[in-house]
């Protein structure tokens, strides 16, 4: 597990193009018969992956985490963006399809990931933070998330929404999930951007084409910064910071949070002309 320890405000507003990409943006997601895991200080968030191909892949507890099992005081989201697959949790096995997602709460024991089929294997974007309460384990597939549509093509922003781990439809400590599809020709998100000093997020990016990038902006509103972000790759986002998007194409990505409270709508907005 690569542990990561965030920059503050003073010293980001120094740092170089490498020196951003090094602490916030993760590269080594969706390894094919591994399960990466990124530690973050952040709210203690973990950013992982499994792409299990060969065979299951069982996660297992890290020596950072001095625990027995890894949800032993932590919650889980698992969004699938491959293929077809399923998770097992403690001989409860969940066919995941392509954008299903499983909220796993604190206390579930034995984890682990498999693919329906090896040719198209199913990717799986892990999300995790420290819990203080045991939940149920949730399956909610993609017709059952909730949708919002926002945006207009006419401000290159139209997409939707769905919200998957929420507190409209699942019960969880403090980790709110879900994913945004942006409609063709549509390549900007959050913006005006904002920031929401009670919790943290980790921005995940797939479906970007071949040779395409998103441009994710973040910092302070007066003192902003891009990265150059590739298909599968995540940045972490402190609390902060502004967090917000623009393509050379229309793209998808997840979206987690987690830290003092879990309103989806707590944001202190900016305006446009706050930005530099």
């Amino acid at each position: 597990m690569e542990v990561r320890y965030s920059p503050d405000p003073v010293r980001f507003c120094r740092m170089t193009t490498q020196e951003v990409r090094d602490n916030f943006l993760i590269e080594s997601l969706f390894k094919t018969d591994t399960i990466e895991m990124v530690y973050s200080d952040v709210d203690r968030a973990i950013a992982g992956s499994a792409v299990p191909v060969k065979a299951e892949l069982a996660l297992t507890s890290a020596g950072e985490l001095r625990a027995d099992y890894f949800c032993q005081r932590r919650e889980l989201g698992i969004l699938n963006i491959g293929g077809a697959g399923s998770v097992t949790i403690d001989g409860t096995k969940y066919e995941m399809s392509n954008l299903d997602c499983l909220y796993v709460g604190r206390g579930a024991k034995e984890i682990s990931f498999a693919s329906s089929d090896a040719n198209t294997p199913a990717k799986y974007y892990l999300l995790s933070y420290p819990a203080h309460a045991e939940y149920p384990v949730v399956h909610i597939r993609k017709s059952q998330s909730t949708p919002v549509q926002l945006g207009s093509v006419e401000e290159s922003n139209k997409r939707t929404i769905y919200k998957c781990i929420h507190p409209d439809n699942v019960t969880s400590c403090q980790l709110v999930m879900g994913y945004t599809i942006l409609e063709p020709g549509c390549v900007w998100y959050t913006m005006p951007a904002h920031t929401h000093e009670r919790r943290m997020e980790v921005y995940m990016y797939f479906d970007v084409a071949e040779g395409a990038r998103v441009f994710h902006f973040m910092g302070k509103p007066e003192e902003t910064r891009h990265i150059s972000v590739a298909n599968e790759q995540a940045v972490i986002s402190p609390s902060w910071s502004i967090h917000s998007g623009v393509g050379t194409a229309a793209y998808t990505f997840c979206w987690g949070m987690g830290g003092e409270n879990q309103a989806f709508d707590d944001m202190d907005h900016l305006q446009i002309t706050d930005l530099k």
